[in-house]
């Protein structure tokens, strides 16, 4: 897993079913991503060939979109391999040295790739433990990360935020018991970083009747738990991920994490070691699109895809040009 869930990218579903790739069971999203300059014109990667993947939920397959338009305005031979679905595909094959480039989690680092159950809350020391191993082990360059982290966090309604003066988990934590409600999936319940040990970070024990008591949580599936938010029925709060496009699309508060409880999952362009000293330019250019990736921003460019259906690539050139990062 690349964060602490998976969601299923609608839009790229028949793309999934599309030939694999032989030796690493890749799967090409046709390659789609459009033509474009760097806005002076220089082609710092010309004569280069970089292979580009990514893991098949919306955010992943935009931010594979993003870098593959990118490189190749900057005179690279891209190929695009965005979509990979699970995690599994597109870690292998980098792994393998058959894709040179790909947007990774911090989170998924640590505890998917090299089962660390320490949480580490500060997000530079957290990349930094992940950037070291990943070097020794397996020859990967994990790039310093990018200003957005996509990890778990609870959310209300504004209006709810408002009226109960809410802005962090300790504030819910001080409410009265009738308020404590919450609305979580079923995979989040039961997690061992889950919703249970949330509540005992909090000092808000589970089935407690001076806690929260078993009536005060409902279980429903993951995209349920939105609408249900937003409506404040059944529930003032509930799980959300940071930088979901529902989010903003629906209005919802996010409730800061006050006593760093969830461990951070920060982008990372992750490229093979072999290449970056091929192509050291690759820092500078990845950097620049980092720089640039914030939670507001993946929230918007998720809700395009998400919510207005809008196609990737689409996405991911247009705002390209809006950042005045390409012509």
């Amino acid at each position: 897993m690349r964060s602490p869930r998976a969601r299923v990218v609608t839009v790229l579903s028949a793309l999934v079913a599309a030939a694999m790739l032989a030796g690493c069971g890749l799967v090409s999203s046709s390659g789609t991503f459009h033509d474009a300059r760097l806005p002076d014109g220089a082609r710092p990667l010309d004569g280069a060939k970089l292979v580009v993947t990514s893991k098949s939920f919306t955010e992943g397959v935009l931010l594979g979109k993003i870098t593959a338009t990118y490189l190749a305005a900057a005179g690279a031979d891209v190929t695009d391999l965005t979509g990979a679905p699970g995690s599994a595909s597109s870690r292998q094959a980098q792994l393998n040295g058959d894709a040179d480039v790909l947007w990774e989690y911090t989170g998924t680092g640590w505890v998917n790739y090299h089962n660390q159950t320490e949480t580490i809350s500060d997000p530079h020391e957290l990349w930094q433990r992940v950037h070291d191993v990943e070097k020794r082990d397996h020859d990967l360059e994990w790039l310093p990360p990018a200003e957005f982290n996509d990890t778990y966090a609870f959310g209300a309604s504004t209006p709810t935020a408002e009226r109960l003066k809410v802005r962090s988990l300790s504030d819910v934590a001080a409410l009265p018991v009738p308020d404590r409600t919450f609305c979580v999936d079923d995979e989040f319940f039961s997690r061992s970083d889950g919703f249970i040990p949330m509540l005992r970070k909090y000092g808000i024990p589970y089935n407690d009747p001076n806690g929260v008591p078993l009536g005060n949580v409902t279980r429903m599936d993951a995209g349920v738990v939105y609408t249900a938010t937003a409506k404040s029925s059944p529930c003032n709060f509930g799980m959300i991920y940071t930088t979901d496009g529902r989010v903003k699309n629906l209005n919802l508060v996010v409730l800061d994490d006050d006593e760093k409880f969830f461990l951070p999952y920060s982008g990372t362009a992750v490229v093979r070691g072999a290449i970056i000293d091929r192509y050291p330019q690759l820092r500078t250019l990845l950097g620049t699109i980092s720089e640039h990736l914030t939670d507001e921003l993946m929230q918007d460019l998720n809700g395009r895809v998400d919510i207005d259906g809008e196609d990737p690539a689409d996405v991911a050139y247009d705002w390209l040009k809006s950042e005045k990062l390409i012509r």
